[in-house]
């Protein structure tokens, strides 16, 4: 499985972006496909994660509001679309896969396959 992530780029204050991350080989139905995000100096953050059966959509308790996840089953393509974007939003986003959704779909390190990472700068 390989993942490109692309979509990031500079808007202001308020702005929307939609990030897409494109998988290649086959993906199980079982997998998660997640969002994560890291600003320099900081850990990487959860940011929401999609599981690939439903579609159904989870979130970092501080962004359900502003971001929605959702996936595209016949292009093999997850996206995010974040509304009222925020300076704090500025970030290298990257998106990630692994085979069997849990309850530990929000951390980093269960996740086996990343994407290279799109730069989302968000200007005041």
């Amino acid at each position: 499985v390989q993942l490109q992530a692309f979509g990031g780029g500079l808007v202001q204050t308020g702005g929307s972006l939609r990030l897409s991350c494109a998988v290649s080989g086959r993906i199980a139905i079982s997998s998660v496909m997640a969002w994560f995000r890291q600003a320099p100096g900081l850990e990487r953050q959860f940011v929401a994660a999609i599981r690939w059966s439903d579609g159904a959509a989870f979130y970092s308790e501080n962004m359900r509001d502003r971001f929605a996840g959702s996936r595209d089953n016949a292009r093999s393509t997850v996206y995010l679309q974040m509304n009222n974007l925020k300076p704090e939003d500025t970030a290298v986003h990257y998106c990630a896969y692994r085979r069997v959704f849990n309850r530990t779909y929000m951390y980093s390190r269960y996740y086996n396959y990343w994407g290279q990472g799109t730069q989302v700068t968000v200007s005041s």
